[in-house]
């Protein structure tokens, strides 16, 4: 069992270590920068190159049935379901297969509405809330991992 992180814009390091310690469980940073990471033996990165999409593809390379992967990206969030991990994006929120279709849904209508000039407003600011949501899911999906 383990930890995947799309660590290069993810706020919620600190709360992956957090729970990763307390119950043992490795993390793989995947970044296509050098991030600073704690001197833990849990805790790994893997820095790919700048080649778009790099770091998806390490991510999901990676991805199983044995994972927690944490990433906003839907997209990445797609493939990782398809190859059986549990899915979470860092508001706690996770991706399902019941979910992923719509979400899908929406990116596109997004990227349509932002590529024709429609001047849309981006995501909620990250709050208390969502670090609070996220600890919680990321517990309960280790925990269900471990019951299997």
């Amino acid at each position: 069992m383990r930890i995947l992180v799309d660590a290069d814009a993810c706020p919620v390091k600190e709360e992956v270590y957090k729970v990763a310690f307390r119950r043992e469980v490795p993390v793989v940073l995947v970044a296509n920068s050098h991030l600073r990471v704690p001197p833990h033996p849990l805790i790994s990165r893997e820095t790919v190159t700048n080649v778009l999409d790099a770091a998806d593809d390490r991510i999901a390379e990676l991805a199983g049935p044995d994972c927690v992967v944490v990433t906003a990206d839907i997209l990445l969030a797609d493939r990782c379901l398809k190859a059986g991990a549990t899915v979470l994006a860092p508001t706690g929120r996770p991706f399902t297969a019941a979910s992923i279709g719509s979400a899908i849904a929406v990116r596109a209508i997004m990227v349509d509405l932002r590529a024709g000039g429609d001047q849309i407003g981006g995501a909620a600011p990250f709050s208390k809330q969502d670090r609070s949501r996220f600890l919680q899911a990321l517990d309960e999906a280790l925990a269900r991992l471990e019951r299997v």
